[in-house]
């Protein structure tokens, strides 16, 4: 999947008519200075030549340097990127504190005022988008109440509790729409469960409700542990969204400057990131689907 995303990736990037050469030498550089910037960069050669040899510096060099800046983008990767990862990690724990019970509570109560409230509001959840409500947050815990810092990340030197707090407003920005689909998929998991012949036999045994409702548990999470390790991936999208609403320095910033720029390096180190947490995320999900279900390490 790396190798597909990178060399569609890599097309796309170079198919821009503007050359990045233009924003690095300035609107007064002259034809020979760009051709001699295209030629040290490689830039002129064919695209499948470009890709080659780009692929064949990763082992050695890693993914190279910015054309912008200079720098080594490992070293640039290595300080946004953990912002990114603490934002997500953060994101997905309040999304697994809000979707699990209110799953559980909803299916208990099915068709009672507690389920209609929790689908009421789930439904809320998953339709709102998160850049809007990540600004009504603002407004409302940041500018009018005063919790929180409206923007930025506080750094952890300034003390833990003030970090924290200045993750919360982007974390529920994101989290609110996966407490929203998450409690939906757990209620519905719960309630098939529920009705299975095992369940009414253990009831009619006469086994305590809370061995039971552990039976009831372990088997309604494994699609719930499947889809949520989809989520944790497509977290690292919703951040970069978020982080420039929340004006954080994580990858968002260095994608989006490297989009402005043309740096075709840093685009291509960026999306190549996510892509791969992606992957690993679904695989480390797996591995927790197969652990908790044993029928599915013989599939």
């Amino acid at each position: 999947m790396l190798i597909v995303v990178s060399a569609v990736l890599f097309a796309l990037t170079r198919l821009t008519p503007l050359s990045p050469a233009r924003i690095v030498l300035g609107a007064d550089a002259t034809t020979e200075q760009i051709q001699a910037f295209e030629h040290d960069r490689g830039l002129d050669r064919s695209l499948p030549a470009q890709y080659s040899a780009w692929v064949a510096q990763l082992p050695r060099s890693g993914f190279g340097q910015s054309y912008i800046t200079g720098r080594s983008i490992d070293l640039e990767l290595l300080e946004s990127l953990p912002v990114t990862v603490e934002l997500v990690v953060v994101t997905f724990l309040l999304t697994l504190a809000g979707a699990i019970p209110l799953g559980l509570i909803a299916a208990l109560t099915e068709d009672r005022w507690p389920d209609h409230l929790i689908r009421m509001l789930s439904l809320m959840a998953v339709s709102v988008p998160g850049f809007w409500l990540a600004l009504i947050l603002i407004r409302v815990f940041a500018v009018r109440l005063g919790w929180v810092p409206p923007i930025g990340i506080t750094p952890f030197a300034e003390g833990w509790h003030a970090h924290l707090a200045s993750l919360v407003l982007p974390a529920l920005s994101i989290a609110l729409y996966y407490i929203g689909a998450l409690s939906r998929l757990m209620r519905a998991a719960v309630i098939e469960v529920l009705g299975q012949d095992y369940v009414r036999t253990a009831h009619s045994l006469g086994l305590s409700r809370g061995l039971v409702a552990r039976y009831v548990v372990k088997n309604a999470l494994p699609p719930f542990v499947s889809v949520a390790g989809m989520s944790f991936g497509y977290m690292f999208g919703w951040a970069i969204i978020i982080e420039l609403v929340f004006n954080i320095p994580g990858l968002s910033r260095a994608l989006l400057t490297a989009i402005t720029q043309r740096d075709y390096p840093m685009i291509q180190a960026t999306v190549l990131v996510v892509t791969a947490m992606f992957i690993v995320s679904n695989l480390v999900a797996d591995l927790i689907q197969r652990l908790i279900n044993p029928r599915l390490r013989h599939a």
